[in-house]
């Protein structure tokens, strides 16, 4: 039989007794973070580029209405003041007695076909039944990449109506967003190549 010292024991436990009531007394030394949520949120909006995707909900999509406080047509301060910002026109709008076309050679797909330089690039492919990537159609991501291989600038081989996400260097290397290129020269491209 084993014999138990209670003595020994007696001693152990109150021992660990007083080490952890001092534990205690004296405190972690946690203290909790400060709440910067606020400022992460800001630093977010602030490093996202504006665009013009209406916010989720917005009951004025489409409804035509002024946003408050807007300066409609014919109210005081109307007009564009001298040098102001006019609204350009696109590629699409090129009526159908100027339409041109070009040769395009769509190196994945193994076809060269014409395209009409007031239809995108990307819509005239679907329209041969390829499946092409894309996601936004609005040149505001980089899902609809491709690049030319025809060596140059891709603006000299298609004008973008509204792309956001390629910088000169890529443009220069040929890549371009084809939801927004229409075609201004016969060219080559890979389609799905993004930078």
């Amino acid at each position: 039989m084993v014999e138990i010292n209670f003595v020994g024991l007696g001693l152990g436990v109150t021992l660990t007794l007083l080490a952890v009531s001092l534990h205690y007394a004296r405190g972690t030394g946690w203290t909790p973070t400060a709440d910067i949520t606020q400022e992460v949120l800001e630093q977010r909006a602030s490093a996202v580029p504006e665009t013009d995707f209406p916010e989720p909900m917005n009951r004025s999509i489409g409804g035509g209405a002024a946003p408050a406080g807007a300066v409609t047509g014919g109210e005081e301060g109307a007009e564009l003041e001298e040098g102001g910002e006019t609204e350009e026109s696109s590629p699409a709008d090129i009526p159908e007695d100027e339409v041109e076309y070009f040769e395009v050679e769509f190196v994945k797909q193994g076809e060269t076909i014409e395209l009409a330089n007031n239809e995108t690039v990307l819509e005239q492919g679907e329209e041969e039944g390829w499946d092409l990537p894309y996601a936004c159609r609005q040149g505001q991501c980089v899902s609809c990449a491709g690049q030319i291989t025809s060596g140059g600038n891709a603006e000299d081989y298609v004008v973008h109506d509204n792309q956001q996400m390629l910088d000169d260097g890529e443009l220069d290397e040929g890549y371009t967003l084809t939801c927004v290129a229409y075609p201004r020269a016969d060219f080559a491209i890979e389609t799905g190549e993004a930078p």
